[in-house]
């Protein structure tokens, strides 16, 4: 075992570095100058201030106000301080265990993404679930119409009174048989070629004039507004812009703190970014599909409503459907056709009156400036 390492030397009242010989004894440090002058240090009156990583220099200190200092190059160095001065270990760096601490800091690091991993799969999307059941409807209802203000600064609103009445029928007709519901649920209507429709918290359900463009009958928009009253009912659109919000709204949420939920449902953004579950999605289509047939509303709507939407999302960008908010269109038009099947009445017409092919005309009429 090497005893004598080559080190340098700082007395503490200048800068003079000054090379010396230091021998590891078993309670303290043998340190002969170019001089030949001997200093001892004790091991109870070191302590190591550096040489804790690889390729740092060890560097020991004596001393308080002004140490004097030891600085030996090689970490082998406290290697040989550990064996020939067991009494000591206490008090110096073990450079054998350098490894295990790189393995343990790779660890600690993969337990945080782990844990902030579960945090984002569960934790959140849980802690957000029980804050949205818990806020009272009327919050809801203010956080839509934000959201749906959001929106229409983007695109203007269709405004067609006599058209909007007749959406409101619509309304009227699968929200009637049910039991009362907490939301007064309002259309708004944008100009926007866009294939979709939203739900918004609060009753407010959004729809865009390229989708009332596409559907071909009033059976086909009630199946659409069927799925997404279910999303309100079950309060999925609150959830969803909960789980994309900051831990900051849902406090200000839970505490009903108006200001604070406002600023952050600006910085949440809108809601045609959100997603919601495959699970939620198939709630909305099989209440949905219930509400239809307590309606007495044709349930193939529904049904059409999807097939055309398919066929139509070939000639479009994805990202500008109603599909890409909803995925796995094969699998659930083939549970709602085994929904529909089981529809034991005679169909009531829906609105056979009216000439729905008027209805894409909604947004030709203009608010005056």
């Amino acid at each position: 075992m090497k005893t004598v390492w080559n080190g340098a030397y700082f007395d503490g009242r200048s800068a003079d570095r000054q090379p010396v010989r230091i021998t590891v004894m078993s309670t303290g440090l043998r340190i002969m100058r170019e001089d030949d002058t001997i200093l001892w240090w004790p091991y109870e009156q070191i302590r190591q201030t550096q040489g804790f990583y690889a390729g740092e220099h060890v560097r020991l200190e004596k001393g308080r106000d002004t140490p004097e200092v030891l600085v030996v190059e090689d970490a082998a160095f406290l290697t040989a301080v550990q064996q020939l001065a067991p009494g000591a270990r206490a008090r110096f760096h073990t450079p054998t265990r350098r490894a295990m601490r790189i393995r343990l800091t790779l660890l600690a690091g993969l337990g945080v993404i782990v844990f902030g991993a579960a945090l984002y799969l569960w934790g959140i999307p849980a802690f957000a679930n029980a804050v949205a059941s818990r806020i009272p409807v009327s919050w809801e209802e203010q956080l839509g119409r934000q959201v749906v203000e959001q929106l229409t600064a983007m695109s203007r609103r269709c405004t067609d009174p006599e058209r909007l009445k007749v959406l409101d029928r619509i309304v009227s007709t699968l929200t009637a048989p049910s039991a009362p519901v907490p939301y007064t649920f309002r259309i708004t209507v944008l100009a926007d070629p866009t294939i979709n429709a939203l739900a918004a918290p609060g009753g407010h359900l959004v729809l865009f004039a390229g989708l009332l463009e596409k559907t071909k009958t009033p059976e086909q928009l009630a199946g659409v507004l069927a799925h997404e009253i279910q999303h309100v009912l079950q309060r999925h659109p609150t959830k969803a812009l909960f789980r994309d919000m900051s831990m900051r709204a849902l406090i200000a949420a839970l505490t009903g703190d108006a200001g604070g939920l406002a600023s952050a449902l600006e910085a949440a953004g809108t809601l045609g970014g959100l997603r919601y579950s495959r699970k939620d999605e198939a709630a909305a289509d099989r209440d949905g599909m219930t509400m239809l047939q307590a309606a007495r509303i044709d349930p193939a709507g529904m049904i059409d409503v999807f097939l055309v939407l398919k066929k139509e999302a070939g000639d479009v960008p994805r990202a500008l459907t109603y599909l890409s908010n909803h995925p796995h269109t094969d699998d659930r038009i083939a549970d709602l056709r085994r929904m529909a099947a089981q529809a034991r009445y005679t169909p009531v017409p829906l609105l056979p009156e009216y000439p729905w092919a008027e209805m894409g005309k909604i947004c030709e009429v203009r608010t005056p400036q």
